[in-house]
């Protein structure tokens, strides 16, 4: 059976979807979410096949959503609006399919034959994939928060997991150090360290071809011999 995510803000739009598709009685629902932080915390929680993602939501959109995901790991999409020039961006642009509101029940049968003649092959959907991030989701406490990329200054990786540090608060992602390098203007100064160009006051160099970085906050980042010359050159210097 296809195991499946609902992501919509619309409560009775979900419900909706909920109920015709265990009508069909080929989706396993895993979980449902109102909003986009919900729904990254299903996702990385339940690992579904698909995802039913609304496009349209509060503070981060189904489209941001997707560039928090990891590429060689994001679940098939199937977009959810009541807006059809989103469905038509989205089927034109690779997009795996789409359904419009109010969901027909015809139509959806046509969605999950495709998912069962397809859910094993791989989606691209890069070209819809926003190219960086201007927020970082981060849990914590049994809750996620979002952080604006502008604050963070450091991200590092330990035994725990990434963690991003800004100037007043520590946070725990779930997105990979490599993750937050691609999407982000964070540069790499370590093989457990990236940072914030923004953030930077001071490099000291140390001996044997080492250095650490003093940020603006007084934080004490690592820069190893591999990474200081690319990051000297990032830099201008």
């Amino acid at each position: 059976m296809i195991t499946a995510i609902i992501i919509d803000d619309e409560i009775h739009a979900r419900s909706e979807l909920i109920q015709l598709l265990r009508e069909t009685e080929q989706i396993e629902i895993l979980g449902e979410a109102a909003n986009a932080i919900e729904g990254f915390k299903q996702l990385h929680q339940h690992k579904p096949d698909v995802v039913f993602l609304d496009i349209q939501m509060p503070q981060i959109s189904g489209i941001e959503l997707l560039s928090m995901l990891d590429p060689e790991t994001i679940p098939r999409i199937v977009f959810i609006t009541a807006y059809e020039q989103y469905a038509i961006q989205a089927f034109e642009n690779n997009a795996f399919d789409y359904l419009l509101k109010p969901v027909e029940e015809k139509r959806l049968h046509k969605t999950i034959e495709r998912l069962r003649r397809d859910i094993t092959r791989k989606q691209d959907v890069s070209s819809i994939i926003p190219k960086s991030l201007e927020q970082i989701p981060c849990v914590g406490l049994n809750r996620i928060v979002i952080i604006p990329v502008n604050e963070i200054e450091l991200a590092y990786s330990d035994i725990s997991g990434v963690h991003v540090q800004t100037h007043q608060r520590q946070a725990t992602t779930q997105l990979t150090l490599k993750h937050l390098e691609e999407k982000t203007p964070l540069l790499r100064c370590h093989r457990q360290y990236l940072i914030h160009p923004k953030s930077i006051q001071e490099i000291k160099l140390l001996d044997n071809g080492l250095a650490e970085i003093i940020t603006q906050s007084r934080h004490i980042v690592p820069v190893s011999r591999r990474h200081l010359k690319n990051l000297k050159e990032s830099l201008g210097f």
